[in-house]
C-alpha cells in the first residue's frame, strides 16, 4: 500500500514530521490546538472528556480554532472491547471528521468503512509486527507502532528492528514512537524508513497540558532511573514514574500479579489520577514551556540535524 496523496497533503501542512502523541487524562483541546497552531498534529483520547457531551463540546472547539491553514489534528478512541463508551465516541468522531483517526488496543476494522466515507485515514497504533500485520490486512491507512521506550502504553522492541520488519510488508505511512524528545531523534526516525515521529513525554510537562503542577514537577526532576515498565498496573504493558507508583501504595519491585486489561475501570479518573507515566526520554523535560517553544526547539534541532547531513555528504563528494 502505498502513501496516498492525503497523507501527503498532510505532511505538507506540517513544520515537522510530529504527531503530538494522545495521553490519557493529559491531552485535551487546549493542548490539541495548541500543538496544530504550532505545526504538529495535535490528538487526544477520547475518553479523555468526563462525559459525551463535554467531548462534543471539545471536538466543536478544536474544529473552531484548528482551520487547513494549521496542521490536521487527530481524534484517538481505544477499541478494546472493555471501552463502553466507543460507540459513542465514534459516533461523535463520525460526525466531526478529523482528518486521522488513532484506533488503539483492539483492531481499526470497525472504524475504517465510516472513516473512508468522510475521507479520514485510519492510524492503527500496535505493539508488535503480528499486530502491524493483521492491522494492514483489516486495511489500516497508516501504523503507529509502539517501540522501547514509549510512555504510556508501550512496545518493546527496539525501532529499529520494528520499522525494518513492518517495512517488509507495509509501505504506507508509518509512525514511531518510543523515546523520541529531539529534533535529531525526528531526523532519525525518517532515516530509519518512517515517515513520522510519535510524541508524548515531550508535551508533558507543557502549559497546555492537562497534568497537575505535582506531575510536572515529577517529570522535570525525572531520569530514565525513574522509569518502570511493566503490565502488572493495569494487564497492558506500560511504563511508570516509579515515584508515583510509590505515592499510590505500589512496591516497585513487589507488584501484583498481572490482571485482565479492563478498559471501563481506567474511566475511574480518581483512581488513576495520580498514577502517572514518561517514557524513557523524561530526562530531557527541564522545564515546564509552552507547546509553542517546545516545537520551536524540536524544529531547530531538526532542521540543524538535516544541515549537518548535508555537510557530511558535501564532504565524501568533495573528498
Amino acid at each position: 500500500m502505498s502513501s496516498s496523496p492525503t497523507f501527503e497533503s498532510i505532511k505538507r501542512r506540517l513544520k515537522v514530521p510530529v504527531i503530538q502523541a494522545p495521553m490519557f487524562l493529559v491531552s485535551g483541546p487546549e493542548m490539541v490546538i495548541a500543538a496544530c497552531h504550532s505545526g504538529v498534529i495535535g490528538s487526544f483520547p477520547a475518553s479523555n472528556a468526563r462525559t459525551v457531551e463535554d467531548l462534543e463540546q471539545w471536538y466543536c472547539t478544536i474544529n473552531q480554532q484548528v482551520t487547513k491553514d494549521h496542521a490536521p489534528w487527530a481524534a484517538n478512541v481505544i477499541v478494546h472491547k472493555s471501552n463502553p463508551r466507543a460507540e459513542q465516541e465514534l459516533q461523535l468522531i463520525y460526525k466531526y471528521q478529523p482528518e486521522i483517526i488513532i484506533t488503539a488496543l483492539g483492531s481499526p476494522t470497525s472504524v475504517i468503512e465510516e472513516a473512508h466515507k468522510y475521507g479520514g485515514l485510519v492510524f492503527a497504533d500496535v505493539g508488535s509486527p503480528r499486530h502491524a500485520k493483521r492491522a494492514v490486512e483489516a486495511g489500516a491507512d497508516g501504523l503507529i507502532i509502539l517501540c522501547a521506550g514509549a510512555g504510556g502504553y508501550t512496545g518493546t522492541l527496539s525501532p529499529f528492528a520494528f520499522v525494518e520488519e513492518v517495512r517488509r510488508f507495509f509501505d504506507g505511512p508509518l509512525v514511531v514512537s518510543g523515546s523520541i524528545n529531539t529534533g535529531r531523534n525526528v531526523r532519525a526516525v525518517e532515516v530509519m524508513g518512517a515517515d513520522l515521529a510519535y510524541m508524548g513525554t515531550q508535551y508533558l510537562a507543557t502549559e497546555e497540558s492537562m497534568a497537575s503542577s505535582e506531575y510536572k514537577e515529577m517529570l522535570v526532576n525525572a531520569t530514565s532511573a525513574d522509569i518502570l515498565v511493566s503490565d502488572r498496573v493495569t494487564g497492558q504493558v506500560a511504563s511508570w514514574l516509579v515515584p508515583s507508583l510509590i505515592a499510590n501504595g505500589f512496591d516497585p519491585d513487589n507488584l501484583p500479579e498481572k490482571c485482565e486489561f479492563d478498559f471501563s475501570s481506567m474511566l475511574d479518573v480518581k483512581k488513576w489520577k495520580a498514577l502517572w507515566s514518561a517514557g524513557h526520554g523524561v530526562s530531557q523535560v527541564t522545564a515546564v514551556r509552552s507547546i509553542e517553544d517546545v516545537t520551536r526547539q524540536i524544529e531547530k534541532e531538526y532542521q540543524n540535524a538535516i544541515e549537518a547531513e548535508r555537510s557530511f555528504l558535501h564532504l565524501l563528494q568533495s573528498s
